[in-house]
């Protein structure tokens, strides 16, 4: 029956209408005025709470608190992970399923669980409530998943460019700075990209960690719709489905200029 062309476009058709409408929902109510029952639709329209988000209001501050978290773990992510990486792809039999258990470790582990051991560690530190101490919570899940994506790139790494630059002289900060990253810049830009999205949408770790003194969109959007204030929290569930969007917009895009070579 699905094999019919008619049957596969009205299956398609409801596919794209389900996938769609929970957006379109979200973007009406961020922008309804007045919208009692039994209307189907609000008696009038409002910027009010976009205008909040993208100024200095709580959503826009807890917007640019997010967007900083997300940049700055994504940055020191791929600058701890890369070497990590690296040093995990050198080992081999039982010493590198060690390192990758280890790496995988904080990954595994439920957020809330690590947040409650994490929030030891940094209270002793006096970090606990602080932007920094919320940073090295997020980069402990982050720095995890970047050592798995950088083990799996450079386990197929071909180490005679670099052989290549060393027999011709070149130093180890040479190499590294234009043999090795150059090479990189893709799986960089990935893992930046992997990096930005595991801050982006941490909510156990920033509650427990931040211990509610750092506000960050997530937080704020939970908050918002336990509070009834539906144009806030649609406005602020936007904004969090804008970066996942854009990554796999990216590499969809990526993906299609890629070109596989056949061994």
């Amino acid at each position: 029956m699905t094999g019919h062309p008619g049957w596969r476009h009205l299956v398609l058709g409801a596919l794209a209408i389900s996938s769609a409408a929970p957006f379109a929902l979200l973007a009406l109510w961020s922008v309804q005025g007045e919208w009692f029952f039994p209307a189907l639709l609000p008696s009038g329209l409002t910027t009010a709470a976009w205008q909040s988000a993208l100024g200095s209001g709580t959503l826009g501050l807890a917007l640019a608190t997010s967007a900083a978290l997300a940049s700055a773990t994504s940055v020191l992510g791929c600058a701890l992970a890369l070497p990590a990486g690296r040093a995990l792809a050198r080992l081999r039999g039982w010493r590198r399923h060690v390192g990758a258990a280890a790496a995988f470790l904080p990954v595994a582990t439920p957020p809330l669980a690590l947040g409650t051991g994490l929030q030891v560690v940094l209270l002793a530190a006096g970090l606990g409530g602080t932007l920094p101490g919320v940073l090295l919570a997020h980069l402990v899940p982050a720095v995890g998943y970047l050592a798995l994506f950088f083990l799996g790139t450079f386990s197929l790494w071909d180490v005679r460019p670099e052989e290549a630059a060393r027999t011709l002289g070149a130093t180890r900060g040479q190499v590294w700075w234009r043999v090795v990253l150059p090479a990189l810049r893709r799986p960089i830009a990935e893992g930046a990209a992997v990096g930005f999205l595991v801050s982006w949408t941490q909510f156990a770790l920033t509650l427990t960690v931040g211990a509610g003194a750092v506000r960050t969109l997530p937080l704020e959007v939970l908050a918002y719709a336990r509070a009834g204030e539906d144009r806030a929290a649609a406005v602020g569930a936007l904004l969090l489905i804008v970066p996942p969007a854009a990554a796999f917009a990216a590499l969809r895009w990526a993906v299609r200029r890629t070109t596989v070579v056949p061994a």
